[in-house]
């Protein structure tokens, strides 16, 4: 099981990206396919609460990295995808913040779906002055 102890030990975004990729397909069964469930799990409170946790913790940074600010909406992203068995036996494991990360919805969707070259633009270089000055 993919969990955030051993992510942060990861010293890169890609080697972060690298460690959660799930390489499914569009339309494969998940837990978002039993939309009564999804629906009722993500309105919860305790489903709140532990949001607000990892968002916290995670100081709204996509992949938990320094740096990378999540500018638009946070994303709490299940690192083991979650089972219609998870939600109606055993919720625990969908609340716990050892297995759940800030995402950005490009990381979410490139997580999912996409290859690393969805988030290669994300790679972080040290500024320095007047780098942004057109004549220079």
């Amino acid at each position: 099981m993919r969990c955030y102890s051993e992510l942060v030990k990861l010293k890169t975004f890609q080697e972060r990206f690298r460690y959660l990729k799930l390489n499914s397909a569009v339309g494969e069964e998940t837990f978002g396919h039993e939309r009564y469930l999804n629906q009722r799990f993500y309105r919860s409170r305790e489903w709140k609460q532990v949001r607000n946790e990892v968002i916290i913790r995670d100081v709204g940074c996509d992949l938990g990295m320094a740096g990378y600010e999540i500018t638009g909406k946070v994303i709490i992203h299940h690192m083991n995808p979650a089972t219609r068995a998870d939600m109606t036996d055993d919720a625990e494991v969908l609340l716990n913040p050892e297995y759940l990360i800030c995402v950005s919805m490009e990381t979410h969707n490139a997580l999912h779906y996409g290859d690393e070259q969805i988030i290669q633009a994300k790679e972080w270089h040290e500024r320095k002055p007047n780098d942004t000055c057109p004549w220079r």
